[in-house]
């Protein structure tokens, strides 16, 4: 850890319990008591159903150093602890984060964007391994706990930390750019994942801009070229430089790098990489990443075999017996599915797709749905089901009435009678919902062929 106690009273004002020496190093920062070890710093957060306070007694026997306290905490405190009374422990962990950050010497890159967020990241850490170790967001520490956990696990060792950021709401993802006042920024794109609860897309595009409000004055954002609301909703909130870039058959616009995509290849100035993830929405998020690195200093030569690894559920291609699985059960949003959509259609033999509901749409919901299932019957896929409920599954159904093969099922695992009588060896399969339908739930449930 590189903080030490002096820089908390600095923050925080002199503690109360026992003393320490305002040079020594904090220990290691745990908001779970059960990680509690000899030394350690004890962050006792606050949930609807838990109290991390609850734990102060536990954490103090296991030799805590040290702890912040919420000042509306009004139980009795073991006897010698030394801590600090703040008004949000949470707020205070996000400070801690901060502090440590701001004493590391390497670069910070956040990541948002209404999809591929996480395979963004993903591939930004594979574009900056020539640096060092790359610390990285795992899983879904993209949240007001997630950003601050990834900073403080960063050390010196590291050559870069790339951040997550996501939201539900505005004003999340400012807070997550304060915690971690990045040296570049990149949103991925402007879409209609959270519509429900923003309101509409503009709303979306202000909240996801949020990123900038603690990035660095010289600092960078690095975003796809051509989407007006994008550029408008930035123009609003910062005025340092911008890179965009964008792929031959993209929308025309002015951009830094410009990208071709090329059987499994992604051509730029003269380079050819292998991708490593397979549709052209990966392509233009190696793009990305791409700029990402040559801002850092990382030569194209560099790039070449990049090895990337995305979590479960996420542009993930299994095989199972004959059949070809492209799961992407993890999360779902219309940009997203219809991207995958896309990827499923460029497939050898016949193509069926599992489409699941897609949540917080809001008033748009239903229209949204249908926009998927129409894409999916131009597409002229050779099945689809439908995961939902009435009244998206209503409107999927109408939209998708042209198939020869549609079927509409209320659970994951009702998916698979179709299925069975449809699909033979040779045949690919998409699955596609919101983390709330667990459609991961059907995989074992696939037939044989």
């Amino acid at each position: 850890m590189t903080l030490r106690i002096q820089q908390l009273i600095d923050l925080w004002g002199q503690p109360r319990g026992a003393s320490l020496d305002p040079q020594q190093t904090v220990g290691s920062i745990v908001t779970d008591s059960r990680r509690m070890q000899t030394g350690g710093f004890f962050v006792p957060l606050v949930g609807e159903r838990f109290d991390g306070h609850a734990f102060l007694e536990q954490i103090s026997a296991s030799g805590a150093q040290a702890a912040v306290v919420s000042r509306s905490w009004n139980q009795p405190l073991p006897e010698g602890l030394l801590h600090w009374r703040v008004d949000d422990t949470l707020d205070a962990y996000q400070q801690l984060a901060r502090q440590h950050r701001l004493a590391l010497d390497l670069p910070v890159v956040a990541v948002t964007g209404s999809a591929g967020k996480t395979t963004t990241r993903e591939l930004i850490r594979a574009t900056l391994s020539s640096l060092g170790p790359v610390m990285a967001s795992e899983g879904n520490n993209n949240n007001d706990i997630g950003v601050p956990l990834t900073l403080l696990e960063t050390t010196a060792a590291h050559g870069a930390v790339v951040v997550e950021m996501g939201m539900r709401g505005p004003g999340e993802i400012a807070r997550l750019s304060r915690c971690a006042e990045p040296d570049l920024a990149v949103i991925t794109n402007i879409g209609t994942a959270h519509i429900g609860r923003l309101g509409s897309r503009e709303a979306i595009a202000a909240a996801k801009c949020e990123i900038t409000a603690a990035l660095h004055p010289d600092g960078v954002v690095v975003i796809p070229a051509g989407d007006p609301l994008l550029e408008t909703a930035l123009a609003e909130v910062w005025t340092g430089r911008v890179l965009r870039v964008r792929l031959e058959g993209d929308a025309t616009a002015a951009a830094d790098l410009t990208g071709e995509v090329s059987a499994e290849h992604l051509m730029f100035d003269g380079h050819s990489l292998s991708l490593p993830l397979q549709g052209r929405h990966n392509a233009r998020n190696l793009l990305l990443a791409v700029a990402v690195a040559r801002e850092l200093g990382v030569a194209d030569e560099a790039l070449e075999d990049l090895q990337v690894s995305v979590p479960g559920g996420r542009n993930r291609r299994l095989r199972q017996g004959g059949l070809t699985v492209l799961d992407e059960s993890y999360n779902a949003s219309p940009e997203a599915v219809l991207a995958a959509l896309e990827l499923l259609a460029v497939q050898p033999g016949r193509r069926f797709a599992v489409l699941g509901t897609m949540l917080e749409l809001g008033d748009r919901s239903v229209e949204l749905h249908a926009a998927v299932a129409a894409r999916a019957a131009e597409l002229k896929l050779d099945g689809l089901v439908v995961v939902a409920a009435d009244p998206e599954a209503a409107a999927m159904a109408a939209a998708a009435a042209s198939l020869d093969r549609l079927a509409v099922v209320s659970r994951p695992d009702a998916a698979a009678e179709p299925l069975r009588h449809w699909l033979q060896s040779g045949d690919v399969v998409l699955l596609k919902a919101s983390r709330g339908v667990a459609l991961e739930r059907l995989l074992p449930l696939l037939p044989s062929v």
